[in-house]
């Protein structure tokens, strides 16, 4: 992921102007880092390395999620809604 794509990542999801790490913003960015994994695993099925690294970006996605749902329910759906998962 280059450093533009974060930096747009983060001025999609942000809560306020100053804001660069809210779980909304962290979720976002290890979806577009799951994204990009999963397709580097469709043409490289044997990349273990890769394919231990994707699982546990899901997991800490997965915390992440938890934790904003258990928070702010309101947060967390509009927030599943706009990446397109847990369909």
């Amino acid at each position: 992921m280059t450093k533009e794509e974060k930096t747009k990542i983060i001025e999609e999801y942000r809560l306020n102007e100053k804001d660069c790490g809210s779980s909304e913003v962290q979720i976002a960015i290890l979806t577009k880092r799951i994204l990009d994994l999963t397709e580097h695993m469709k043409i490289h099925k044997k990349d273990n390395s890769t394919k231990r690294g994707l699982v546990a970006l899901v997991n800490r996605r997965r915390r992440l999620l938890q934790y904003l749902e258990g928070e702010d329910y309101a947060r967390y759906s509009s927030l599943i809604k706009r990446l397109g998962i847990r369909h």
